[in-house]
């Protein structure tokens, strides 16, 4: 296996090529109403279950999706996903690829550093967007910590994430083989619990942050990735979403340490009093690591 100094230095010649031409920034439009403060959301009277499905509906997840690539100078690149199916196909190179599952309040400058950062580290990382759905319930109040506002929110995110991974498939500059499912918050909820649909909607891992595996709906409950899919899971213990009797505890007891899955609960020091820990070195050393063990890099 290759180390991950050696496929960075192999794939910056071949990732000049690929972002040789100007990338120009995606119009600020691209971000309106991706986030609670701007989200007109729908109420819970319009919504039917044939909108979680809806090909039109996961069509827009997938055409809003946030983009960051490696740039090949040790830095990232930020991308759309017609930018991406434009060149792919004019280069030979593959990069392993994370589709990174935003939080319950939609887009944030938080989403920008850690996909920023996987980027940087030679991922291609696509982040599908739930609130560009025209038909959307409010999931959570940030300001309230209040979550699970809608409980059929985390099905229809389920098959963003599906919808993503098997679109992702379809472009020549993503290893296919692997591929790794990650998420944020209320996105850490829907790697854990993801049930692919078929193969194209495999991944290779998963990573989950801020989550516990606890919850009164058992649909939401626990892990839900097969034997060879090795889960990581991080959590703050005093992290302040999670302080409840619904969904207090950990992932430990639902993972299968013997194909590699982890569950890291911060216990000391100010990260375990976090419910956002990538901004930690420690969590993205963790993170890196687990990557470097389970993908062919």
């Amino acid at each position: 296996m290759l180390s991950h100094r050696s496929i960075m230095t192999g794939l910056r010649a071949a990732l000049m090529a690929l972002f040789v031409l100007p990338v120009t920034a995606p119009a600020l439009s691209q971000e309106r109403d991706l986030h609670n403060s701007t989200k007109q959301f729908s109420a819970p009277a319009d919504l039917s279950w044939q909108d979680w499905e809806d090909p039109d509906e996961l069509e827009r997840t997938w055409d809003a999706a946030i983009v960051w690539a490696p740039d090949g100078m040790g830095g990232s690149e930020r991308l759309t996903t017609d930018k991406l199916e434009q060149q792919a196909a004019d280069t030979g190179i593959t990069l392993p690829t994370i589709i990174y599952m935003h939080g319950c309040s939609g887009i944030w400058p938080g989403s920008h550093e850690r996909m920023k950062f996987l980027a940087a580290n030679g991922f291609l990382v696509i982040a599908p967007v739930s609130l560009a759905r025209e038909t959307y319930p409010q999931s959570c109040d940030v300001d309230t910590l209040e979550a699970g506002m809608f409980r059929g929110t985390l099905g229809l995110r389920r098959n963003d994430a599906g919808y993503a991974i098997a679109k992702a498939r379809n472009l020549a500059i993503v290893d296919g083989k692997n591929m790794v499912l990650m998420g944020f918050s209320e996105g850490g909820i829907v790697a854990a619990t993801f049930k692919p649909k078929d193969e194209t909607q495999t991944v290779r891992a998963r990573i989950s942050e801020g989550w516990t595996c606890h919850t009164p709906w058992p649909e939401d409950r626990g892990i839900n990735a097969p034997e060879n899919e090795p889960v990581l899971t991080l959590l703050g213990q005093g992290d302040p979403w999670h302080q409840n009797q619904w969904t207090e505890g950990d992932c430990e007891e639902f993972l299968d340490p013997g194909n590699g899955s982890r569950s890291i609960v911060y216990r000391q020091g100010t990260i375990a009093d976090e419910h956002g820990l990538l901004e930690f070195e420690t969590a993205r050393n963790e993170v890196l690591a687990f990557l470097q063990e389970h993908l062919d890099l």
